[in-house]
C-alpha cells in the first residue's frame, strides 16, 4: 500500500502546474490578464485552500499530533502559519480583481504583489512539506490501520467534493496537460 500522503505530493504537482503559470502569464508578462488571474485565484482558494490544505489541516495534521508531533511550536505551526500567509495574499488578489478590472494601475500591482509573494511562499511551503513533513507522516503515521483511515478520508472528501477532478481539469484546460 503506498502511503496516503502521496495523494498531498501529487496535488502539489498540479498547484506547481499553476503557480508556473501564475509566474509566466501574471508575473513576467507585461500587463495582467484579469481573466487569468481570476482562474488562478479560484484554483488556489477552491483547490489548493480549500481542498489541499483542509486535507493537511483536519486530517494529516491531527493525525501527526495524535502520534506525537507536537501542534505548537513545530513543524505542524510553521505549515498553519504559512497557510494563513497564504489566504492573505490570496485575500490580496480578490480584494484588488475589480479595481483592476476598471484599468486601475494600482490594484494591477497589487495583484502582481499578492502573487508573487503567494508563488515565492508556496513553493518554498511545498518543498518543506515534501522534504520534510510528509517525511515525518511516512514515519509516524506508519500502521496499517492509521494509513487506511488516512486513506478513506482522504478518497470520503475526494468523492464528496470532486474538487480535484474539477480543478485539474481547469488546469488541463487553461495550462495544457503538460507538466511541469
Amino acid at each position: 500500500m503506498d502511503h496516503p500522503v502521496e495523494v498531498l505530493l501529487e496535488e502539489h504537482r498540479l498547484i506547481e502546474r499553476m503557480l508556473a503559470e501564475v509566474e509566466t502569464r501574471i508575473l513576467a508578462a507585461p500587463q495582467i490578464p484579469i481573466e487569468f488571474a481570476e482562474i488562478a485565484l479560484d484554483f488556489f482558494a477552491a483547490f489548493a485552500d480549500g481542498s489541499h490544505h483542509h486535507k493537511e489541516e483536519r486530517v494529516l495534521f491531527p493525525m501527526l499530533e495524535a502520534a506525537g508531533v507536537p501542534a505548537h511550536g513545530g513543524p505542524i505551526a510553521v505549515m498553519l502559519h504559512e497557510h494563513d500567509l497564504g489566504r492573505r495574499c490570496l485575500s490580496d488578489v480578490r480584494n484588488n480583481i475589480e479595481a483592476a478590472k476598471s484599468g486601475s494601475p494600482a490594484a494591477a500591482a497589487a495583484i502582481r504583489s499578492a502573487f508573487a509573494g503567494y508563488a515565492e511562499l508556496l513553493r518554498r511551503h511545498i518543498w518543506k512539506e515534501d522534504n520534510i513533513l510528509f517525511e515525518m507522516a511516512k514515519v509516524h503515521i506508519s500502521g496499517e490501520a492509521q494509513m487506511a483511515e488516512m486513506q478513506r478520508l482522504f478518497e470520503a472528501e475526494a468523492k464528496a467534493t470532486g474538487l480535484r477532478q474539477r480543478y485539474e481539469a481547469i488546469l488541463n484546460e487553461v495550462c495544457g496537460t503538460a507538466v511541469y
